[in-house]
């Protein structure tokens, strides 16, 4: 390593492969094409301000407010319980669900089924066809 004061000597720089340092020599600027450079700054819209301003004078409303300004509350808890009706239609419906739950159905007499609107036999069909 070389001390502060010491510059390296020019043996020790890094070696540029000739095909490289050949066009950086023959490089001519004039050769580049001419390009305007355009500046886009977008500048806000008026509602944009407007709009930052509002937002501005909230929070500086919120951080200014003076809470020594406000009055005392007291609050009143207010846990509304049902009427008499509610109870009893609530216990009607659970009773009505308790009774559908316990059901014995070993109780039910069996009944056999008569159809009444029969589905048409296959002649019938046939002969509905060939009409």
């Amino acid at each position: 390593m070389e001390s502060a004061g010491q510059e390296a000597a020019p043996a020790s720089y890094p070696r540029v492969a000739t095909d490289f340092k050949t066009e950086l020599e023959s490089f001519r600027p004039e050769t580049l094409a001419k390009a305007d450079t355009q500046e886009k700054n977008v500048l806000p819209t008026a509602a944009d301000v407007k709009c930052e301003k509002a937002q501005r004078s909230v929070i500086e409303g919120i951080e200014g407010f003076d809470a020594s300004r406000l009055k005392h509350a007291e609050t009143k808890e207010k846990n509304p319980l049902p009427d008499q009706e509610a109870i009893q239609a609530e216990k009607g419906v659970q009773r009505f669900i308790e009774g559908i739950e316990s059901f014995d159905t070993s109780r039910l007499k069996h009944a056999e089924t008569l159809e009444k609107n029969p589905l048409p036999t296959a002649e019938i069909i046939a002969e509905e066809k060939r009409a």
